[in-house]
Order: structure tokens, then C-alpha cells, then sequence
């Protein structure tokens, strides 16, 4: 098929270019190519709105590189997906490798465009293809980026019309500042997402297994204070009565200082992201990486598109605003982050606020931070804020369900809409009423205290072990471990001997190095550091197989 050369001057981020790589290609093969290719049909890189390519290739250094190098973002697609678009060039090879008969044309095509580059391979085992970003040129270059939802048009006059329009729900990955170091950055401090289970949390990791000492949840280990007991316990001879939020609504309100009709109470912070996720009219959601992956399951699952902001381990995963692309209407970051137990600082936060956008902020776990310093919750002069709370974590009421949302009163009203009938049961919402009395709060900040103490305690213990580095300052009630090569085994020989710990490879811009561990008493977290070099491989012993 002839390349088709644009008549006339082409406008910027106009054309996607897709791209298949063996694994292992260098980034400046992959570059390369792409630039040659550009280069031919007379296109500027300038004019490059996207690199797509399928998922199997997402946490692929030659092609996450190479969108880094050209500034724009790496969408991935899943293989079946891509499978669906006629390319006019299909390849057995490829399509025994990866699921689609030509990863670069079909991924190129995905956003329904005309291909104005057939697919070409490298000296080696890269391959490149380019279309126009949708409806092309004559239309100007659209909000970027933008899902496609419309039906494909005619691919080129020599191509079929595909006969199933493939949808865009695929990932947006936009890594910060990946040139520098993609030696280092891209092999492990920003895997690009990969194919992580976003539904896997950490009760799996010791579902089943009651003998096993829990370090994977982060939930209060014990069971609630006997006075909160007493306090839901009470709520159960009104069960025959429907729900009734009022009063725990204005008790919430009137602890964060804000009037009711700016709290939604929930059943906890998951609902939360559901409800935004479903209610909220999204055009652009970007998610910052690593973090809780229930927000981006939830707007995935809502029929979005998600865009990460991969934070990096070198920089010791600190958020800089910039990094959040400015037309992003919806952000979402934790704060303190799961699972890095980063603490951003508000006013690094509150950046990120500008008219259009909604600022979503997860803090559940910040009344475990002393003082809960950096808390936005109960701020009303950040436009678009919306703070997440959960009482599940201090408290132990993981299986009672509730949280809250803090936000402007139009998206309470959103949100509330989007909401069952009464969704938070009698005794959650006595536990909700109870956990924001002063009482609640005093002990809520001594036990924030005591958490402190042992975390600096286990941190001090983990830091002078050989191979093991610690995620920190580390600020929440757990924290983010690296074991070069091995955590995976560590994982798998402690459970033999009795603790769980949280796998990291399930959180986007993590990787099979990485394991969370939760903050317990101090006769627990002596034990596990006594088991810790015991379930680490000596130098040199060959990493078994494991099952994670």
C-alpha cells in the first residue's frame, strides 16, 4: 500500500502513531523508526498527538521511551480489541505473538482515522504505522486526548472498513520526565502500569488463612474499642426502622466545620470513587500512580478512559503538579498515598485546583498522620476539591462499611443522586456518629501517635537489613518496601512462616520488587523482623519459581 502524503500543512497532535516492538528493542531503534517515518510523509514530530501499541507492550522500555522522547502519551490497547480493526497489512508472526494481525496499523487505526503510513519494520524487530487522530486534519486538532466515540470511518481507499467499531477504553500512560535515565527509570522505577489486577487488595493476600500474622491490610488489627462496640451494638434495636444519615451527616459536618449539604455520607471510600466515577461528567480522568487502584477501577469500569501520572521511586514518589497535564478535568491522589505512605504537602495539592477540573483527594488514611497536617478536608476555598474520608482503617470497621465525602454542595448533590436508597445501614451510620464525637477524636490521635512510634520503629529495623530499602519519609500506617530481585520469594517464605505482606505488583508504576507492610504493636513487628532475613535467598542462591 503507497503512503499517503497530507495535502497541505498538518496540524499539531494530529496523527497517531502506532507502534510494535520486540522484547528488548532499544528505544532509539523504536525512535528511529518513528521519526524515519514521519520524516517520509512529510509530517513533523510536533504533529504527533499519541503513541498507541498494545497492551502486552505497555511496560516495554524501547516504546515507553520513545513517547517519552517525543512528549506525548502512550495509549495501550488490549490484543482483542486491536484484533477487531481491519489493517490492510496483517501478519501471521505477529498475530501468533500478540493476539492482532499488525500491532502498529491496528493501533494506529483504533481511534477510527485514515492510515497515512503503512506499517514498516526496522532493521530490527520494531514496527511503525501512522494515521490521522480521528477525523483528521480538516476538523483541527481536537481536546487532547479524547476518547473516540464514534463510528470508524473508511480507513484509506485501499483498506476494509472495519465491521466492529473498536471502543478506546484503554490506558493513557504519561510518565514524568522518562528521558532522563530510561536505563534505571523505565526497568524499575516506572513500569509503566503493566497488566496489573486493579481489583486485587491486600484481604486476598490472607483470605482463608487465619494462622497467618496479617501485615497486607491496613486496617486496625484488633478489634473496635469496647465503647464503640457499645455504640453500634445500641443501633440494633432500631433495625426495624429504615436508615436515617441525618444525624451522623451534621456530626461528620460539624467536625470538619463545613455545613451538611457539603457531606455525603457513604458505604466507605470505595462507593466514593464508584459514584464519581458514574456521576460526574468526565471527559479527561488522570490518576496518579502509584496509589489505591479502586478510583481507577471504577472510572475503567464506568466506560472512561484513565490517563496515569506515574510517580517514580528516585523521587521518592513526590508529587509535582506540573506533571498533571493542565486539561485534566478530574484528578484523583492519596494523601498519605497507599501504598508509598508518601504525605504530600497541601499546597502542592491544592496546585493542582483550577476551574473545570475536580480535585479528588483521598485521605483515608490521614487521621493515622499526628495532627493530620496537610489535610485538605473541611477547605472550602480550593475550587473543585473534593476530599475522600474513611472511619473503616483506625477504627476496625473494614466490614461495616463507611466513609464520607467532603465537596462543593452541586457535587454532593451529584453524587447523592447517583446513590441507592439509603446506602449506609443504622449501625454504620451509629459507628460514623460515634467515631467523630471528641472523645473519638482524642483517642483517634493518640493511637495516631502510637502508630508513628512504631512505624519509625519497624522503619529503623527494615533499613539495617542488608537489600531491603525503605519508601520514606514514610507517613501513613504502613509502609513501601524494596527488595532488588527477590520480594517475590520474600513474600512466598514468609508465609511459610506465618506473615502476609502486600504483593506491589498490583499498583500501577510498582513491579514485582516492591511489597507494602502494615505498621502493627511492637512484640509483632519484632518477630517479623526477626523472620525477614530468614525468608530472604543468601547472594548467589537462584530464585525459586513462586506462585504470587
Amino acid at each position: 500500500m503507497a503512503d499517503l502524503p497530507p495535502a497541505g500543512p498538518v496540524p499539531e497532535h494530529s496523527v497517531v502513531v502506532g507502534v510494535g516492538a520486540g522484547r528488548g528493542v532499544p528505544v532509539e531503534e523504536v525512535l528511529g523508526l518513528v521519526r524515519e517515518c514521519l520524516r517520509d510523509a512529510g509530517l513533523s514530530p510536533l504533529s504527533v498527538r499519541e503513541l498507541a501499541t498494545v497492551d502486552a507492550k505497555r511496560d516495554e522500555p524501547g516504546v515507553v521511551g520513545a513517547a517519552a522522547r517525543l512528549g506525548v502519551p502512550l495509549v495501550t490497547y488490549p490484543a482483542d480489541e486491536l484484533a477487531r480493526v481491519a489493517v490492510p497489512n496483517p501478519s501471521g508472526a505477529s498475530l501468533a505473538a500478540t493476539g492482532t494481525p499488525s500491532v502498529a496499523e491496528a493501533s494506529a487505526l483504533a481511534r477510527g482515522g485514515e492510515l497515512l503510513v503503512a506499517k514498516r519494520k526496522s532493521a530490527g524487530r520494531a514496527t511503525c504505522a501512522i494515521a490521522w487522530w480521528g477525523t483528521g486534519p480538516s476538523a483541527g486538532p481536537p481536546p487532547w486526548p479524547r476518547p473516540s466515540t464514534s463510528p470508524s470511518p473508511s480507513l484509506s481507499p485501499s483498506t476494509e472498513t472495519s465491521t466492529s467499531t473498536p471502543t478506546t477504553k484503554g490506558t493513557i500512560i504519561t510518565a514524568t520526565d522518562l528521558s532522563t535515565d530510561l536505563s534505571t527509570d523505565l526497568g524499575t522505577d516506572a513500569a509503566t502500569g503493566g497488566d496489573v489486577d486493579l481489583r486485587h487488595h491486600g484481604d486476598a493476600e490472607v483470605r482463608g488463612r487465619a494462622d497467618l500474622v496479617d501485615l497486607a491490610v491496613n486496617v486496625r488489627s484488633d478489634t473496635p474499642p469496647a465503647w464503640l462496640k457499645q455504640h453500634i451494638a445500641a443501633s440494633l434495636d432500631g433495625l426495624a426502622a429504615y436508615p436515617d444519615g441525618r444525624a451522623a451527616r451534621a456530626a461528620v459536618a460539624a467536625r470538619h466545620g463545613v455545613p451538611p449539604e457539603r457531606v455525603l455520607l457513604t458505604a466507605g471510600a470505595a462507593e466514593a470513587f464508584v459514584l464519581l466515577a458514574r456521576a460526574l461528567p468526565v471527559r479527561r480522568p488522570v490518576v496518579v500512580h502509584p496509589q489505591f487502584t479502586e478510583p481507577e477501577a471504577a472510572l475503567r469500569d464506568a466506560g472512561h478512559t484513565v490517563e496515569r501520572v506515574l510517580l517514580r521511586a528516585s523521587d521518592g514518589f513526590r508529587l509535582d503538579p506540573a506533571a498533571v497535564p493542565d486539561d485534566a478535568d478530574l484528578v484523583v491522589v492519596g494523601n498519605p498515598t497507599n501504598p508509598t505512605s508518601v504525605l504530600h504537602p497541601a499546597a502542592n495539592l491544592a496546585r493542582l485546583a483550577r476551574p473545570g477540573r475536580v480535585l479528588v483527594v483521598d485521605e483515608a488514611f490521614m487521621d493515622a498522620v499526628p495532627g493530620e497536617r496537610e489535610a485538605l478536608a473541611g477547605r472550602v476555598d480550593v475550587p473543585g476539591l473534593v476530599v475522600l474520608r474513611s472511619l473503616t482503617k483506625t477504627w476496625g470497621l473494614a466490614g461495616l462499611r463507611i466513609g464520607y465525602v467532603i465537596a462543593e454542595p452541586g457535587t454532593i448533590s451529584a453524587l447523592e443522586r447517583a446513590q441507592p436508597l439509603w446506602p449506609v445501614s443504622s449501625p454504620a451510620l451509629a459507628a460514623a456518629e460515634a467515631c467523630v464525637a471528641p472523645r473519638a477524636l482524642a483517642e483517634a490521635g493518640h493511637v495516631a501517635h502510637r502508630v508513628a512510634a512504631e512505624r519509625q520503629h519497624l522503619v529503623a529495623g527494615l533499613r539495617a537489613l542488608p537489600g531491603v530499602e525503605v519508601v520514606g519519609p514514610a507517613e501513613g500506617p504502613f509502609v513501601l518496601v524494596r527488595m532488588a530481585g527477590a520480594a517475590t520469594v520474600v513474600r512466598e517464605r514468609l508465609r511459610e512462616g506465618g506473615f502476609m505482606v502486600r504483593r506491589g505488583d498490583t499498583f500501577p508504576g510498582l513491579g514485582p520488587d516492591w511489597m507494602r507492610v502494615a505498621v502493627r504493636d511492637r512484640p509483632t513487628t519484632e518477630a517479623f523482623l526477626q523472620a525477614l532475613p530468614h525468608a530472604r535467598p543468601p547472594h548467589g542462591e537462584p530464585l525459586p519459581p513462586t506462585h504470587p
